[in-house]
């Protein structure tokens, strides 16, 4: 039999590293399908919807540098697409093979033909359709090194009868290469920084994702200017271990610590982060960011210099050029501030709840406590993400994996069978929401065909939590909100799961103990507090009256009981405001 196109590519795709493939075959990826079977060194992973995959190859591209989805024509690269938004925003290096239509029928309004140039076009950085067996392999290694050193999606567009075509020997490479070059600021002006951090008082720094391979100089670096260290959520599990300068996260979903730190100093340094939250950032500092994608400079904040590199590169080089700062007293206070206001984070645990209202604080804090020093956190997006990054920490061996700049629901539970996958041996916990994981309920069935022991921790509190709370402090009464679920542990059991419900305060650290320490996969369902709010940093008046309003506009359309269960289980807030 001739090698076809098919088999070139699969061929190809192992001696990159792909280990994997998440897919649903069918019709035009038939042949790639059938390849892989035949190579033998690549794993066929069948997922129940295309979404599910691209999540999945998303984590993995995370957690080890490259992975590998697909979708066949039509309804399999649409069901691709929030995914791969995902995984492009994320910076995980995936490649998509986008399977389509002969290329006879193209522009003839086949049967599911899409016309994938447009469709992909906003969410990667490579983007083709191979017409022809020879462009084939070129725009496969193009691809790759697109995505790899880019750091996004690559879309290779694949015809059905492209795949099926005897494979023909090129001119050009078919291999990807890895490079790392040595990349920070300049000279010049690396002495130009070390002259306006000399010249500060007060320093703080604000970590991203960008900063995580960088923590020991990062700590090296606070602790010779004395300046607290923030981070963001995606940097914490790398940054917030055996740093005795941190201070907690800022954001949306941070600490007041983190906030005030970066408000009341003198210079800021933005390490490797894109923050998109502006309001967060303070507007009498002179703010550094050193990023190593040029482009970003100043887009979430008026810059006093702007300057290009890896964040350890960068360090390295400018550590040498600094003086020891010998005054401590700014460094002191936000930490001792740092320090009481995780004090008051246990006013949320101590206060366990009750029954089918658990806090959903008190559950976090008893898994971060019985998972593993090394384990794998995926996290739904909403009200799961808020008790996650407040009592989740890092300890250097950790991961921590969400959709934390597309925002969407349902990642949890696909990123923890790409995460499963990826690195065997490490506990992997699935923190779902309900909304969340009700919307890809289905690949539940992915996890028991692969025996995938992933760790479901479902935080049912019966509503769509972080959309109530933004009607909250809007002052419009929560609407179609609330949510009618199934019993969660049936379903489970009934996917071949072993399941727990937790209903009781009490039950919560034997039952999570029992499920992590449960062989194969399991499906916790626990009834959280569907009245758990979560305080921002800081706290705006608008806030405030919002939720003011709210409450009256309850009262007047007869919803007392509502607004008591809400002031009744939230009462610990007051220290935080008054």
């Amino acid at each position: 039999m001739a090698k076809l196109v098919a088999d070139q590519l699969v061929e190809m795709l192992a001696t990159a590293g792909i280990k994997r493939i998440y897919a649903v075959t069918g019709d035009s990826l038939n042949h790639i399908n059938d390849a892989v079977r035949r190579d033998g060194r690549i794993q066929w992973i069948h997922v129940r919807h295309e979404e599910t995959g691209a999540y999945a190859a998303g984590a993995e591209a995370q957690l080890n540098g490259l992975a590998c989805c697909a979708g066949s024509s039509g309804p399999g690269h649409v069901h691709l697409i929030n995914g791969l938004y995902d995984a492009h925003r994320s910076g995980a290096s995936l490649l998509a093979i986008a399977s389509t239509c002969a290329t006879s029928e193209f522009g003839s309004d086949y049967f599911q033909e899409t016309n994938t140039i447009k469709l992909f076009d906003d969410c990667s950085h490579y983007n083709q359709v191979a017409a022809t067996a020879e462009q084939a392999p070129r725009m496969l290694q193009a691809a790759l090194q697109h995505a790899v050193h880019k750091h996004g999606v690559a879309v290779l567009g694949l015809p059905g009868d492209v795949a099926a075509a005897d494979a023909k020997d090129i001119p050009t490479a078919t291999r990807l290469y890895r490079p790392k070059p040595v990349i920070c600021p300049s000279a010049t002006e690396l002495k130009q920084l070390a002259g306006l951090l000399a010249e500060a008082k007060k320093i703080a720094i604000y970590c991203g994702l960008g900063a995580v391979e960088a923590h020991d100089e990062v700590v090296a670096l606070s602790t010779l200017l004395k300046a607290p260290v923030a981070y963001s959520f995606r940097a914490k599990m790398g940054i917030q271990h055996n740093n005795p300068n941190e201070v907690g996260m800022t954001g949306l979903l941070g600490l007041a610590s983190a906030y005030k730190s970066m408000h009341e100093a003198d210079v800021l340094l933005l390490l490797g982060t894109d923050f998109p939250y502006t309001p967060f950032i303070p507007e009498k500092a002179k703010i550094v960011q050193v990023d190593i994608q040029p482009e970003r400079l100043g887009r979430r904040a008026t810059l006093e210099m702007g300057l290009c590199g890896d964040i350890s590169d960068t360090l390295k080089a400018l550590l040498p050029m600094l003086k020891e700062n010998t005054d401590h007293n700014f460094l002191d206070e936000m930490v001792a501030f740092y320090k009481e206001v995780k004090k008051k984070m246990q006013t949320y645990v101590e206060d366990t709840g009750k029954e089918n209202a658990i806090s959903p604080e008190f559950v976090a804090s008893t898994l971060n406590k019985i998972a593993a020093n090394d384990a794998i956190f995926t996290v739904d997006t909403g009200m799961t993400n808020v008790w996650t990054a407040r009592y989740l920490e890092g300890t250097g061996k950790r991961t921590l994996l969400g959709s934390f700049n597309h925002g969407s629901m349902a990642n949890a539970m696909p990123q923890a069978i790409g995460a499963a996958l990826a690195q065997p041996g490490r506990e992997v916990y699935a923190l779902c929401g309900d909304g969340g994981l009700t919307m890809l309920l289905g690949d539940l069935m992915t996890i028991k065909q692969y025996q995938l022991p992933v760790k479901v921790i479902v935080f049912n509190n019966r509503a769509l939590g972080m959309v109530k709370l933004e009607m909250e402090v809007a002052g419009i009464p929560d609407w179609q909100t609330d949510m009618v679920n199934p019993d969660f542990g049936a379903v489970a059991v009934a996917m071949g799961f072993t399941a727990f419900t937790i209903r009781k305060p009490e039950e919560v650290e034997s039952v999570l103990a029992k499920a992590a320490k449960t062989e194969g996969h399991v499906l916790v369902n626990v009834f959280t507090n569907p009245e758990s709010l979560a305080m921002p940093p800081k706290v705006e008046f608008a806030q405030m009256k919002g939720f003011a309003l709210w409450m009256g506009k309850l009262i007047l359309s007869g919803r007392y009981e509502d607004v008591f269960d809400a002031v009744k289980s939230n009462y610990k807030h007051l220290k935080d405001v008054l």
